[in-house]
């Protein structure tokens, strides 16, 4: 600012100096310095002169602070540009990272929604499985019972069948001397009864039939040699009344009467 002032002041001073004084001398003519009047207008002249290049200087330091304040605005306005443009990119940035964020929310948010919506679905059909499975356990449960039970009753029948024919190896001796029995046992747990002595011109001419106990423990008659037609009422009989020394004795009385039949036919 002094430094302006000082420019001012010298270009003011030559001015003042090259044309200033000479045009007030040119005005006042020849009139005399002495003169109050002319003093006054020389003095009022200098003033004006004075005041002119005041202004000028004023006007110069105005304007070269004007530039200096529009330069420096320039500047700060281009810094404030740069940041705003930075701050707008990053803001940018940031923008489409949350708007992809948004996008991968919705999308998982659709998927989330499906899956909430199949999960009923998927609830219902593993329920009908665990009803599934439950009725199977409970099928299997009452399968292992009624195994157990079958076995246990074909133990039962097994120990009574050995019984029987523990209680026929008995009557086997018995008869093999009273009736002429002889007792055989065949494959397949069955037993074949031969009766001999029936015939008396042939005493060894066999009469013969095969017997089983079957898996309910019941005695039944499988063949018969020579047929008896009474056969099957003393099935029957045997069965009902389990009474086997009778149903021997009541087998041979039926062979000797059908040898008899014969014999007189």
């Amino acid at each position: 600012m002094a430094e302006a002032c000082r420019r001012s002041g010298g270009s003011a001073g030559k001015s003042w100096k090259n044309g200033g004084i000479w045009r007030i001398i040119k005005q006042l003519g020849m009139a005399s310095i002495k003169d109050p009047d002319v003093v006054e207008q020389f003095s009022s002249k200098l003033e004006e002169i004075r005041t002119k290049l005041l202004i000028q200087a004023m006007g110069e330091m105005m304007n070269e602070a004007t530039s200096q304040f529009c330069q420096g605005h320039k500047h700060y306005m281009k810094s404030v540009l740069d940041t705003c443009s930075k701050k707008c990119k990053e803001d940018e940035t940031m923008f489409e990272t949350i708007e992809a964020y948004m996008e991968d929310l919705k999308v998982k948010s659709s998927v989330m929604k499906e899956k909430y919506t199949e999960r009923p679905e998927i609830v219902e059909e593993i329920e009908d499985k665990e009803r599934h499975k439950e009725l199977i356990m409970q099928k299997i449960e009452k399968l292992k019972q009624d195994q157990a039970k079958s076995r246990e009753l074909i133990h039962l029948q097994n120990k009574a069948n050995k019984d029987r024919l523990k209680n026929l190896n008995k009557i086997k001796e018995i008869f093999q001397e009273r009736l002429s029995l002889e007792i055989r046992k065949i494959q397949g747990e069955k037993l074949q009864f031969i009766f001999r002595n029936i015939n008396h011109k042939n005493p060894e001419s066999a009469y013969t039939f095969l017997l089983r106990i079957n898996e309910e423990g019941v005695y039944q008659i499988v063949s018969c040699d020579p047929p008896l037609a009474q056969m099957e009422h003393l099935e029957r009989r045997l069965q009902e009344t389990n009474n086997f020394s009778a149903f021997l004795a009541n087998a041979r009385k039926a062979f000797v009467a059908l040898y008899s039949a014969t014999k007189t036919a």
